[in-house]
């Protein structure tokens, strides 16, 4: 059908003649995923990408211009859905301890179905780099934001101990593990594979303890 001018004409990124077809985009960048959860972007070589993604050794230079550029599309890809998926917890309720629930408990049910998320995040969040930067500036430090105001009531309406916002971050952010160290919580009794629902009772679980840590009782009214 294309005949010797394909061998010309052809664009950075295709296979050559012969070649396997190159996976879709959300297939690359899912792959991308599971590489760099896995092996950290130090230990994700550009060799080792393209074996893992079924792509030619130059497909992430020709398509992306290079390994940092094709990790922020990496990124982009699995927090952009991610952010969109809590965005309704942030924005609905009026009460704010049913805000705060609604927000903890959606975010470990995202968390849980995607745990290469976490890992990827808590291998960065241990070194000051650029990556961080890209991850604080675009994602958490916007969640943060929208976030504070509810737990600054919180406190100062006496439900919340006052504690500085990073701590209450790890707080919440940190117990995250129990849902996507799997192998670990294999070994601790858990089940070796889980059903959604069961992905989704863990989650709505864990927000429930944590909650009841997090949360004082309400302020009684003075005598007289």
């Amino acid at each position: 059908m294309y005949g010797e001018t394909e061998q010309v004409t052809r664009r950075p990124g295709r296979p050559g003649a012969g070649a396997p077809a190159i996976p879709c985009t959300e297939e690359i960048l899912r792959r991308g995923l599971d590489a760099f959860a896995e092996l950290g972007y130090e230990g994700a070589s550009v060799r080792e990408l393209a074996r893992r993604l079924g792509v030619s050794h130059n497909f992430i230079n020709d398509r992306y211009g290079s390994k940092a550029t094709f990790w922020r599309a990496v990124v982009d890809f699995a927090l952009t859905e991610m952010t969109e998926q809590l965005e309704p917890a942030l924005e609905g309720h009026h009460d704010d301890i049913e805000r705060l629930g609604a927000i903890i408990t959606r975010f470990y049910r995202v968390a849980a179905r995607s745990p290469q998320v976490n890992r990827l995040i808590a291998d960065e969040s241990v070194r000051d780099s650029d990556r961080l930067d890209y991850l604080y500036e675009r994602y958490m430090g916007p969640s943060m934001t929208a976030f504070t105001p509810i737990v600054r009531r919180l406190m100062e309406a006496g439900r919340i101990p006052p504690a500085p916002m990073r701590l209450i971050y790890f707080a919440i952010t940190g117990p995250v593990v129990a849902l996507t160290q799997h192998p670990l919580g294999h070994r601790l009794g858990g089940p070796e594979q889980e059903s959604p629902e069961e992905v989704t009772a863990a989650a709505e679980a864990l927000a429930a303890f944590v909650l009841h840590g997090l949360l004082r009782p309400p302020p009684q009214p003075a005598d007289g």
